[in-house]
């Protein structure tokens, strides 16, 4: 059977990971772990180098440098698809997505129920029984604002558009235009999330509970937030006013 993989991007994260990664193994025991690391000044990536060391299901990408988000996701399907593992997760090393709630992922990604299986599983904060913890109000209405103007703007029925928690089908993948992917900060979740809907994937949200990170600095800003929505307009106009999109 094709085993799962769990993608961790890193950058400075050496205070969160060996925690994280201990957390799926013991969520997930099946599971495969791959820490992709952008060359992070703090050794993140020499832990991992560590950790892979000590249990021989968790593996390290290194990448020469911070490039993004997105680069860094798009580079861990690519290593995930050749090596056959199935269903591949997204998953933040901080511990705002809890290891505890994969299991329900996993879950809803083997469901067999009409209209057809399942090809993206979104662990959402905005669907009924999902939840944050110890964020402040701002920081919720930035959220919950951005994910209701890319939903409005793009016309995607899904919730929590911004989610980071997600679970893919290898074949889900394979069929997106990942090549046509080209954004590589905060808005590559919303990019991935319309391309997957423009797939015809079906796409469902599972109710997961959100934490604010405890150790270390968070890396988003209203600065990043807004070069993401001003990415969604731009897309929403294209895809309004001079047909489907087929690039970033």
């Amino acid at each position: 059977m094709p085993r799962p993989l769990v993608v961790i991007p890193t950058f400075n994260e050496r205070e969160n990971l060996a925690a994280i990664v201990g957390r799926v193994r013991a969520a997930v025991p099946e599971a495969a772990v791959l820490v992709v690391d952008d060359a992070s000044p703090d050794g993140t990536g020499e832990l991992a180098d560590r950790l892979a060391g000590a249990d021989a299901s968790v593996h390290v990408l290194h990448r020469a440098g911070k490039a993004g988000l997105g680069a860094a996701y798009l580079e861990a399907f690519d290593w995930a698809l050749e090596r056959g593992h199935d269903p591949i997760v997204q998953m933040d090393a901080d511990g705002s997505h809890r290891p505890e709630d994969l299991p329900a992922l996993l879950a809803a990604i083997e469901r067999t129920d009409a209209p057809g299986p399942v090809d993206l599983v979104i662990g959402s904060r905005w669907v009924p029984g999902g939840r944050i913890e110890n964020w402040p109000k701002h920081r919720e209405w930035l959220s919950r604002s951005g994910s209701a103007y890319a939903r409005s703007v793009l016309r995607v029925p899904t919730r929590d558009t911004t989610a980071g928690y997600r679970v893919f089908r290898a074949d889900a993948l394979r069929r997106m235009p990942l090549a046509d992917v080209h954004t590589r900060g905060y808005g590559f979740q919303v990019d991935m999330l319309w391309h997957a809907h423009e797939a015809g994937l079906r796409v469902v949200e599972v109710p997961v509970t959100f934490v604010e990170r405890t150790q270390g600095r968070s890396k988003m800003s209203l600065g990043i937030v807004l070069e993401a929505m001003a990415k969604v307009t731009a897309w929403g106009v294209r895809s309004r006013f001079g047909g489907r999109r087929t690039h970033g």
